[in-house]
């Protein structure tokens, strides 16, 4: 079974390098721009991970996040923040509002896929 990744995510390199990489290694991505989007993608679609930005235009992740954990159809759905938030307390902010993990951006090219898998129980390929 190929997974399926959403990324909710508004700058367009950031979206293009995470679906290079994952696509690369079998998943299929979808992806939003915006958290409202992205949760319409998420609900029809009932994707496997969810990468979230935090800093979206609109609602931001943290809600996104509330969101996804407060819908009985998503709520056992992974969500990875991935971020540039990298102050003190931004992880934890990020996991008190829902998220299952947190990765800083600039992503790592050579450890993303490995880390994303991690977060479906999958052993790094």
């Amino acid at each position: 079974m190929t997974p399926t990744a959403l990324i909710i995510e508004d700058n367009a390199q950031n979206r293009y390098l995470a679906t290079f990489l994952l696509e690369g290694s079998g998943f299929e991505v979808l992806s939003a721009v915006d958290g409202a989007r992205g949760l319409v993608l998420a609900r029809e679609n009932k994707p496997n991970v969810i990468l979230l930005d935090i800093q979206l235009p609109g609602m931001d992740g943290y809600e996104v996040a509330r969101r996804i954990r407060q819908d009985a159809m998503l709520q056992d759905i992974p969500v990875i923040a991935v971020t540039s938030y990298a102050m003190g307390g931004d992880r934890e902010k990020a996991l008190g509002a829902g998220c299952n993990g947190y990765l800083e951006k600039p992503i790592d090219p050579e450890t993303f896929v490995a880390d994303v898998r991690a977060f479906l129980g999958e052993k790094p390929v």
